[in-house]
């Protein structure tokens, strides 16, 4: 009997509990790397006060802030990980930057600020309000980014297997001398 091998290929995507693990190391890094360094730009800049890696004890358990946001960023980072898991290259992105932009500075100001005791959408002072859509959307680019390089690495190592699996295939499909 023939068997005809398909040699159509389909991308495989990461398992889900990789893809959110990578989501959480992806978002975690990126707060380091992007929303911190965005941060230090502005502060440089005198745009801010705020202060980047701050170590400074945070509401209302006293963890370190940099840890705090650090984890948190993680957090949004693998829900953002399930979120765009069918996402791929620059479109993966630019998802995750423009939910980077409005979900967490929505959350942080409709949610997390009240729980503080601090005013609702940083007291509605414009250039606060911007900073922390600027400072979200530097950690989405970058969490986004971190995505697709985990994406495409794992392709990567799926297109070798599978020019591996049909050099074996085609020994395969040679016929046997059968000895009776």
């Amino acid at each position: 009997m023939n068997s005809i091998r398909s040699t159509t290929y389909l991308p495989a995507r990461p398992r889900m509990a990789f893809w959110i693990a990578a989501g959480f190391l992806a978002g975690a890094v990126s707060v380091l790397v992007f929303h911190q360094g965005a941060m230090a730009l502005a502060n440089v800049l005198e745009l801010s006060q705020r202060v980047p890696y701050s170590m400074a004890p945070a509401e209302p358990f006293g963890v370190p802030r940099l840890l705090s946001i650090t984890f948190w960023g993680g957090v949004w980072g693998a829900l953002f990980a399930a979120a765009f898991h069918r996402l791929d290259g620059a479109r993966l992105v630019a998802a995750s930057l423009v939910a980077g932009a409005v979900l967490p500075t929505l959350v942080a100001w409709f949610v997390v600020a009240p729980l503080k005791g601090q005013p609702i959408a940083a007291g509605y002072v414009p250039l606060a309000m911007a900073a922390g859509v600027l400072l979200n959307g530097a950690w989405g680019f970058g969490t986004g980014l971190g995505l697709a390089l985990f994406k495409r690495e794992r392709r990567e190592g799926d297109r070798r297997r599978m020019v591996e699996r049909r050099l074996v295939g085609s020994d395969r499909r040679r016929p046997v001398a059968v000895m009776a």
